[in-house]
């Protein structure tokens, strides 16, 4: 039995902004998954105070404003650890986890733990690499290249006829991401033979093609000094913010 018929544990962050590098948790969900079915077997969530104010941007999107983080959120530095070791006992356990757009979240989360002086996730797991983590982001863009529209989770959702609970709240987002990965499985079969080791040293490579293709993109198109980070799942954490 393959990867795509057991269980499996969805991951996803909203946050502050878009630069993983720079921007904060505000909420997070780990949802562990049936692969019989696709259903959860059970949900950890937190609203973390980022300790920085949210942009009116970021709060129209996930609905959680700087004032009700700050009211109702638990210490942002509390809230990583929590998520961090949840993930490491995951992957202890040689559960994959799923994130949509992997390098967004998993970054993220890194440079959370270094700005808060907390283990990484490394260190969590004896100084082993990460993983597996399967990312149907980077899955959907190499078996289906080209196909035409966006690429986000909800289109993505119903382009495999997956049911999506609610975009951008964190629990319905983890959800969905491994319905997802479960719908490539069941669609490609060449991706539900590989395990899931396997499956993650592909994306490495699937993603370090496909940021290659669109710096060469971006450079063709005019934008000369375009520079398209290749790393997958992680990328440089950002420097400790005092």
């Amino acid at each position: 039995m393959g990867w795509h018929r057991e269980p499996l544990v969805g991951f996803d962050l909203e946050t502050t902004g878009t630069e993983p590098l720079e921007a904060r948790i505000v909420t997070a969900a780990v949802v562990e998954v049936d692969g019989r079915d696709g259903e959860p077997l059970r949900q950890r969530t937190w609203l973390a105070d980022p300790g920085i104010l949210i942009p009116a941007q970021a709060s129209a999107i996930h609905g959680i404003s700087s004032e009700r983080a700050a009211a109702d959120g638990r210490p942002a530095r509390e809230v990583a650890d929590e998520i961090a070791e949840t993930l490491a006992e995951c992957w202890r356990r040689g559960v994959p986890v799923v994130a949509y757009n992997a390098a967004f979240d998993l970054t993220l989360l890194t440079a959370e733990l270094r700005r808060h002086g907390l283990p990484s996730l490394s260190d969590r797991l004896g100084g082993e690499g990460l993983g597996p983590v399967i990312d149907p982001y980077t899955i959907d863009r190499a078996v289906d290249r080209y196909r035409k529209g966006k690429r986000t989770l909800e289109a993505v959702c119903l382009e495999y006829g997956v049911v999506h609970g609610g975009a951008h709240d964190a629990g319905a987002d983890a959800l969905a991401a491994v319905r997802v990965a479960y719908a490539i499985a069941g669609r490609h079969g060449s991706v539900a033979a590989l395990t899931p080791v396997e499956l993650h040293e592909r994306q490495i490579g699937w993603y370090a093609e496909w940021a290659a293709g669109f710096q060469q993109f971006l450079r063709r198109k005019g934008t000369a000094d375009a520079v398209i980070d290749g790393r997958w799942p992680l990328r440089e954490p950002a420097p400790v913010a005092r």
